[in-house]
């Protein structure tokens, strides 16, 4: 059987970072059709996720406990997916809150609002009164809502989801090439932790590699 052009760039790259394209058939994750410039220094995990999914209600403790005991080679970066205007304001509401330091003590908050108490966050002002009756500096939080910072994150975010093409949530993205989708919340942190181990080994053998030559 011929390996068209594009399958055989993939096995190419697969097998430069030490996993073989074999290594990934049948597997509980895909390898992304285009994958994308990962972080060279650690090893990146991006969640795709959007707060009105259950799915991704569901995960986030799970998720949560992961990034408590997160290792030192490894990055953890939440993107808020926009797959409509009206899914717009909870997006730019984690970066607001996330630009004043304040994300943390939300996060969690935000979820059980919308999943548990049936609120209803789809717009600035409801959004606004939430975060102010946890605590929050309304203004502060209005500043940054409207401010260039979560403008330039908000597009970035868009981008990122045409480039890594994500069509559901959650998503997770490891290392810009391995996507884990569809799965329980404790099968998809025991992939995600094969995938980051995987991955782990694959650099260090690229890395030995490179040492060896004279």
């Amino acid at each position: 059987m011929k390996l068209s052009l594009k399958g055989l760039l993939v096995a190419v790259a697969l097998l430069m970072c030490g996993t073989s394209y074999a290594a990934v058939q049948g597997k509980e994750f895909t390898l992304l059709a285009a994958p994308q410039i990962a972080n060279a220094k650690k090893i990146e995990v991006l969640e795709f996720f959007f707060y009105e999914c259950s799915h991704c209600y569901h995960l986030h403790p799970e998720l949560a406990r992961w990034e408590k005991a997160l290792p030192a080679d490894v990055e953890l970066t939440f993107v808020p997916t926009i797959f409509r205007d009206s899914t717009e304001p909870l997006a730019r509401a984690y970066y607001a809150l996330d630009s004043i330091g304040k994300i943390k003590q939300l996060d969690d908050a935000i979820y059980q609002a919308i999943h548990v108490k049936q609120a209803n966050l789809y717009d600035m002002d409801t959004i606004s009164a939430f975060v102010a009756s946890n605590g929050v500096d309304k203004a502060k939080f209005a500043a940054a809502y409207n401010s260039f910072s979560v403008n330039s994150r908000i597009m970035r975010a868009k981008q990122m989801i045409r480039d890594y093409h994500i069509e559901g949530t959650p998503t997770l993205v490891v290392d810009g090439r391995y996507a884990i989708t569809g799965l329980q919340p404790a099968d998809t942190i025991r992939v995600l932790n094969e995938v980051v181990a995987m991955v782990r080994k694959g650099r260090a053998g690229a890395s030995g590699k490179v040492k060896a030559k004279p």
